[in-house]
């Protein structure tokens, strides 16, 4: 008997036995990988717009991927209503969160894992801004949302745009006053669903691409490989080349990250 047919009758039966197993570590599998876990993320910002916000009342739109100069840019969650244009950023992240407004990475940690990642505000900040331009709407008519979903805990003090979960539906249910009309709401609701790119993969791959493109270019272009921050250029002082130059991070003593000049 070859090794073939071993392999068969040892295996086979295996298979016929548990098969119904493979799509479970299919799917398992899925829900861990990022498309996965950003899809987690958006069903329950999803289930709780639909459940607690009143339709008559609110717009929601999802995955709105809209061209820029430079591009796409892609915002989860756009709600539509009286009350304002709220655009939602949505993170489905684990373990300690660290951050603040001001900073231009933010800090997540599991255990002795730490990691960086751009502050969501600032990733926000660019959706707002394309929406009120393509809009033209004032600044105060557009508020920005960045929802965390996940087992995760803020360990700074966070502004009161910054959530976890459901607490997105509070912030938005706070604002009562009516600073549109129903008109300006149909005109917005129109101008989105016209303006935009037709959702589908194509369109997710091409702004992952874009993205992508964005970052490494920031890498080139003088930026701190550690954590993201601007290179300057600083002399030395002591050691065995005092005089020279090189790039060292502006973050510096937090990030001790250097570069020499060739």
């Amino acid at each position: 008997m070859d090794i073939n047919q071993i392999l068969l009758n040892v295996f086979v039966p295996i298979i016929r036995e548990f098969w119904w197993l493979l799509p479970l570590f299919l799917i398992a599998a899925i829900l861990k990988s990022p498309f996965g876990k950003g899809a987690i993320g958006e069903l329950q910002v999803n289930l709780a717009a639909k459940f607690f916000l009143d339709k008559q009342v609110y717009t929601l739109f999802k995955n709105v991927t809209l061209p820029t100069e430079d591009g796409t840019t892609q915002i989860d969650h756009i709600i539509v209503s009286r009350h304002g244009v709220f655009v939602i950023e949505t993170k489905n992240m684990k373990g300690w969160i660290f951050g603040s407004p001001q900073q231009k990475t933010w800090t997540q940690k599991i255990y002795r894992h730490t990691s960086k990642f751009q502050n969501p505000l600032h990733q926000n900040y660019k959706h707002t801004q394309t929406l009120q331009a393509a809009l033209e709407l004032d600044s105060n008519k557009v508020f920005s949302l960045v929802v965390f979903i996940g087992d995760s805990t803020f360990k700074t003090a966070m502004p009161d745009n910054v959530v976890y979960g459901g607490g997105y539906i509070r912030f938005i249910k706070n604002k009562t006053l009516f600073i549109l009309s129903e008109d300006e709401v149909l005109d917005i609701c129109t101008a989105i669903q016209s303006g935009r790119l037709k959702p589908s993969i194509r369109t997710h791959i091409d702004h992952v691409n874009h993205v992508k493109t964005i970052v490494e270019k920031r890498h080139d272009n003088n930026s701190c490989p550690n954590c993201g921050n601007k290179m300057v250029l600083r002399t030395a002082r002591n050691g065995n080349n005092p005089g020279n130059q090189f790039l060292g991070c502006s973050s510096y003593p937090r990030c001790k990250t250097i570069r020499q000049i060739t």
